[in-house]
């Protein structure tokens, strides 16, 4: 290198060291290189430092960054721009913002070389603004925009959406967007997005039907708005539309739409997505492997589950953490258990998630006395802190197992306030050991955090019948007629056809109501019946009002 610099230029000599920072690609070779850059003088030049600086950005090498930077004397705006860039990307935001502050104070016209912020800088100003969440910076910062930089820049109008909507100022991001000469996919993916965020789904949808052209991320907004929600039925349609219009899904729409299929019980959709991913290599993600491990497990297909958990490369804690979690809620506790000394013999380390698996699957079993070793090897072995849903699990293990004292005592130790669920897990235990003094205490808590829910007054009811205490069951059912409470009625879903339809008691909306209620009559009044024809009549005549 030293016999090719010979007598060039300032200019010249800042040109040749160019390919060779483009080429760099680690720490090692920028510090070879700078060590060229200080033997020639060249230390001061803001241009070599700027490129130095950009290879600290992909590096990641920060540090570096700010020494090269503090030996320049008079930084000029590029130099500047490279730092707030490098810190943007490395999500060091609070420095960028120093850089930036910094920068400003150079603006005054009547310096030598003043610094002014300029279409280089603004976006990832902004960026870091909303990184950092900080609504009051970036309204200071749209005021500089509005200033200094151009009267419309699409790329830092979509970083001002961005900006607003994380901050949930959606009022703010819709003037930015109603007032945008010129819109891209980004622009709308942004405000959709912003409505999403917020669970203003309707309004996500009026945007959505408006877009000029959809892309990925649109569908997967909307799928993933809908599923947060728990409107498991309308991430589904959006997903079915996505497919129709040909957008082929990612992992993250995948990701999105899995637990709709779950909650839904939407299997065939699940198994074609299963298909797909297969076909498309994705089952190579674990985090896709994951999410179809936990869909089986919820549409009661545990042996795929397990099946898909053992052809895993390499799993995570989600993974074993699914599967165990699948297995407890199947009954199959036991396997549960094995497959978590798998777990410690494959050495990954278990989360809360995992006990709470563990646990479940000890009181479906009964297995008290292990159930009890896994919560108290959480703190001691683990150093997890036990939530209000493992000490859920816990007076669920000892409530079934007959321990009804002990685990009052546990409730009354919790150190957090114990909720609904676990009064009424309580509750329900003493129902099964007819335990009316505990059952009394666990109602009267119960009375506070959710009064007006009749299951537990039926079952405090049920409690004093089993005991032949008959005043008590006409006090608790007076007290039910006096409040005027409702029992909320059962619904279940069905899927047929791929459509996914909610059944709900005495819903008489959807058009062949009146077919399903004709044949539940039908056979109802024919329920005794042995004769093999006469049944499939019956299937014959109702097969269309099912399907």
């Amino acid at each position: 290198m030293a016999t090719r610099i010979g007598a060039l230029k300032i200019r010249e000599l800042e040109n040749f060291f160019v390919p060779f920072l483009q080429n760099c690609k680690n720490i090692v070779e920028l510090k070879s290189i700078h060590a060229h850059v200080i033997k020639y003088s060249l230390s001061q030049s803001s241009f070599l430092v700027t490129k130095m600086v950009d290879v600290c950005d992909k590096t990641e090498d920060l540090g570096y960054a700010s020494l090269l930077f503090k030996q320049v004397k008079e930084p000029n705006g590029y130099l500047y721009n490279a730092m707030i860039r490098a810190h943007t990307h490395n999500k060091v935001y609070a420095l960028a913002i120093l850089f930036y502050k910094e920068m400003l104070r150079l603006k005054d016209p009547e310096s030598e070389n003043p610094i002014f912020p300029d279409r280089f800088t603004f976006p990832f100003v902004i960026k870091s603004c909303s990184g950092l969440v900080c609504y009051n910076l970036g309204k200071q910062v749209h005021a500089h925009l509005c200033k200094f930089g151009p009267k419309s820049n699409i790329t830092m109008e979509n970083a001002l959406i961005d900006m607003y909507t994380k901050c949930a100022s959606l009022l703010d991001a819709h003037k930015v967007f109603d007032g945008m000469v010129e819109r891209d996919a980004i622009s709308w993916n942004s405000i959709i997005s912003g409505h999403v965020g917020v669970g203003q789904m309707r309004k996500a949808g009026a945007l959505f039907d408006l877009m000029p052209y959809r892309t990925i991320v649109s569908w997967t907004a909307m799928i993933s708005g809908y599923t947060r929600l728990g409107s498991y039925a309308d991430a589904l349609y959006v997903f079915r539309q996505m497919q129709i219009v040909g957008v082929e899904p990612d992992e993250i729409s995948i990701i999105s739409v899995l637990p709709a299929c779950a909650q839904l019980g939407a299997l065939e959709v699940g198994k074609w997505i299963h298909m797909y991913c297969d076909r498309n290599g994705l089952l190579r993600k674990t985090s896709i492997c994951n999410a179809l491990m936990e869909m089986y497990s919820k549409c009661g297909c545990i042996g795929q589950a397990y099946q898909l958990f053992d052809q895993m490369s390499k799993g995570d804690v989600i993974s074993w953490s699914t599967m165990i979690g699948g297995l407890a809620n199947h009954g199959k506790a036991r396997e549960a258990i094995e497959l978590f000394k798998r777990m410690k013999k494959a050495k990954i380390e278990p989360n809360g998630i995992t006990f709470l698996g563990l646990l479940s699957a000890c009181a479906h079993a009964g297995y008290w006395n292990e159930g009890l070793a896994y919560f108290d090897s959480m703190s001691k072995d683990y150093h997890i802190e036990p939530e209000v849903e493992h000490y859920g699990c816990l007076v669920d293990i000892l409530g079934r197992a007959g321990r009804l004292s002990q685990a009052l005592d546990v409730i009354e130790k919790m150190p957090m306030k114990p909720d609904s669920k676990i009064w009424g897990s309580l509750l329900s235990s003493c129902r099964t050991h007819s335990n009316l003094d505990i059952a009394i205490i666990a109602m009267e808590h119960l009375e506070e955090l959710e009064p007006d829910d009749t299951g537990n007054y039926v079952l405090l009811s049920n409690i004093y019948a089993d005991l032949a205490k008959w005043d008590g069951v006409s006090r608790m059912r007076k007290l039910i007629k006096s409040k005027s409470m409702k029992k909320t009625p059962g619904s279940s879903l069905i899927d047929i056809n791929n459509v996914v339809q909610e059944f709900v008691s005495w819903d008489d909306s959807k058009p062949f109501s009146r077919d399903i209620f004709w044949l539940l009559e039908l056979l109802t009044s024919h329920q005794d019946t042995t004769d093999p024809h006469l049944i499939e009549i019956m299937l014959e005549d109702g097969s269309e009002c099912l399907g």
